[in-house]
């Protein structure tokens, strides 16, 4: 479709079509437990070009699902977080897959930025494309980047990711902390084989940069339980030792996630952990999920979604938020993770990580 000023012109007409239309207000999203549902996180596309050992180590394979398997359109997405916002929602973060490979990235970038309530708008990415995307995503209104990097050793990157510019990522981080995003962050997934080595070249990485490098805790999924039981290790002993060698956890922002973030006086960079396996992890959750085929996933690890698709298409704004709402009630206090329940997810590309 056609280009006007930097974007398409179904962007122009979605953005023409909000300023004509009245809004629907309603109350607060609001789980049995009392959480404020603030943050949705979005995938566009479970598409990814990487073959992470611990995601789609044989590569992206296409669903033979029809239907519903299509991505959300740029129409669709605006009538769901425009919808969401009415709900209360603050923070929309974008992921996939791999989001860049959608073509309409900036419009939706643009379209999440300039919805009313929505004040942060967060994308999370392996990358590839940052040198060349990244001042089109600020220009739409990016505010926070998390760029994926499991080591910054050239070789283990490669076999860890399949990928084998990092280069090429390594440049585009460079050029993301020098611009105007305020908050820039690096997720390394934590692995058995590799974290000994990755934690001194991280270290020695961040000590003049302005980013937060986060370790995550590895999740079992359906496809690759066998993988997780070789590779899945405890992120608790090197937090402990961080705060050992005088590394103080940091107060949050309260539309942030579950991490937990240090900070030392002699480096720049800052040291997250996201350790979905220690206690009360999920006690202040605040988030849900939407695929890219828009089912409504109350948890990373629930059951099967609820599919949003013909209410987005044919409903009021009405019986789209009773649908949202009656949903998310049903939201568990906690994963069940510790028992090895991992839901309908057989892999993280499906659901955004």
């Amino acid at each position: 479709m056609e280009s006007i000023g930097g974007r398409s012109e179904a962007a122009n007409s979605i953005e023409l079509l909000r300023k004509t239309k009245g809004s629907f207000e309603a109350d607060p999203l609001t789980d049995a437990f009392a959480r404020r549902m603030t943050y949705l996180r979005l995938s566009i596309t479970d598409v990814c070009n990487f073959k992470c050992q611990y995601c789609l180590p044989q590569g992206y394979r296409k669903s033979n699902e029809t239907g519903d398997a299509k991505e959300l359109s740029l129409t669709e997405i605006e009538r769901l977080v425009s919808t969401f916002a009415t709900l209360g929602t603050k923070k929309v973060r974008i992921t996939g897959g791999e989001p860049v490979l959608r073509k309409d990235l900036v419009d939706i970038i643009h379209l999440c930025r300039n919805t009313q309530g929505i004040e942060q708008v967060a994308l999370t990415t392996n990358g590839y494309r940052l040198m060349q995307e990244l001042p089109g995503w600020i220009e739409a209104g990016l505010t926070q980047l998390n760029v994926s990097v499991d080591s910054i050793n050239h070789q283990e990157f490669q076999m860890i990711t399949g990928y084998s510019r990092l280069n090429d990522i390594l440049q585009g981080i460079e050029i993301a902390a020098a611009s105007s995003l305020n908050d820039i962050k690096i997720n390394s997934v934590l692995l058995k084989d590799y974290h000994q080595n990755q934690l001194n070249l991280f270290l020695d990485w961040i000590k003049k940069r302005n980013v937060t490098l986060r370790f995550i805790e590895l999740m079992e999924t359906g496809e690759h339980r066998q993988f997780f039981s070789k590779q899945h290790i405890s992120a608790e002993p090197i937090l402990e030792s961080l705060k050992s060698q005088g590394w103080s956890e940091l107060k949050r922002d309260r539309h942030a996630g579950p991490a937990v973030e240090l900070s030392h006086s002699e480096y720049v960079g800052k040291i997250g952990f996201i350790m979905p396996y220690s206690k009360n992890f999920c006690q202040s959750c605040n988030r849900i999920r939407i695929t890219a085929q828009g089912k409504l996933h109350r948890c990373l690890f629930s059951d099967e979604g609820v599919s949003l698709r013909s209410l987005l298409k044919e409903s009021a704004d009405k019986e789209l938020v009773e649908c949202i709402k009656n949903t998310i009630q049903g939201k568990a206090v906690s994963h069940s993770l510790h028992q090895h329940k991992t839901g309908a997810i057989i892999n993280l590309s499906k659901i955004g990580g």
